[in-house]
């Protein structure tokens, strides 16, 4: 089944970022290959006076939806300044919220993404905010009126993959009465990182180091791709319980007597 965020339905559960692509050209690319229908795209690194191949814009197809990011933003203030520039700069609703609190880790100031939160919710925007995983704080982002709840995996551009599952499996069941996807972002630096995100109840995976930075970014993408809906697929077929011994794939019952 597609993905359906705010009532919008989206028929990939991949999404990538906009940064560190060697060209606009590669970055393209990659979008093809994954075949994605949605990127983000940092509003504070987006020169609104380019022109040409030099205007990423131009190098998005207009069949991709825009997700508009705060990211760069360290406080409540800054972040409302940069939803609003991009309501409208580029005439969308749309915003997936980031105030960091730490320069070296990056991680999320969780007490101010949420009070920017409420205050964006009662603007009109589609707040979709980024936070460290934290399945309390993913309830009051859900009472706020949120349209998703992006965790991370690990921090942004690590490569760690998923090091958190159980709390990330929180987060789902936290989640579940509001119908709101939990969508899993930062940290993933492989095609198996996704699969594990999406086979642990992720709705979707948002990454873009783990392409950009790949020898082969192309076919990165399209890995993802296959990575997304392998974990996906597994998540809704519902894995074999856990066992401590073994289990004889083959009954016993009915064996040919020696």
């Amino acid at each position: 089944m597609p993905l359906t965020i705010q009532g919008r339905t989206f028929t990939n559960r991949l999404i990538l970022g906009t940064g560190k692509y060697k060209d606009f050209a590669t970055m393209k690319a990659c979008y093809g290959a994954a075949s994605v229908d949605m990127v983000t795209l940092a509003v504070r690194r987006f020169d609104l006076n380019a022109t040409g191949e030099e205007n990423i814009l131009n190098w998005i197809p207009k069949s991709i939806a825009l997700l508009p990011n705060t990211a760069g933003c360290y406080t409540r203030d800054e972040a409302l300044r940069v939803s609003r520039l991009a309501r409208e700069a580029l005439d969308t609703p749309w915003i997936k919220l980031e105030v960091i609190g730490d320069a070296k880790s990056l991680y999320p100031d969780n007490e101010e993404t949420l009070e920017a939160a409420k205050i964006l919710v009662k603007e009109g925007f589609i707040v979709l905010p980024y936070v460290n995983a934290d399945p309390i704080l993913a309830k009051k982002l859900a009472d706020a009126g949120c349209a998703a709840v992006m965790p991370l995996g690990s921090a942004i551009g690590s490569g760690l993959g998923v090091q958190n599952p159980m709390t990330l499996m929180l987060i789902r069941e936290v989640l579940e009465p509001y119908k709101l996807p939990m969508i899993v972002d930062a940290g993933v630096g492989t095609a198996s990182d996704a699969t594990l995100a999406m086979e642990l109840g992720a709705d979707a995976v948002l990454l873009n180091t783990a392409v950009a930075e790949a020898h082969d970014p192309v076919k990165m993408a399209e890995a993802m791709d296959h990575a997304v809906k392998a974990g996906r697929l597994a998540f809704e077929a519902g894995r074999m319980a856990k066992r401590l011994y073994a289990s004889a794939s083959s009954p016993m019952a009915g064996v040919v007597g020696k």
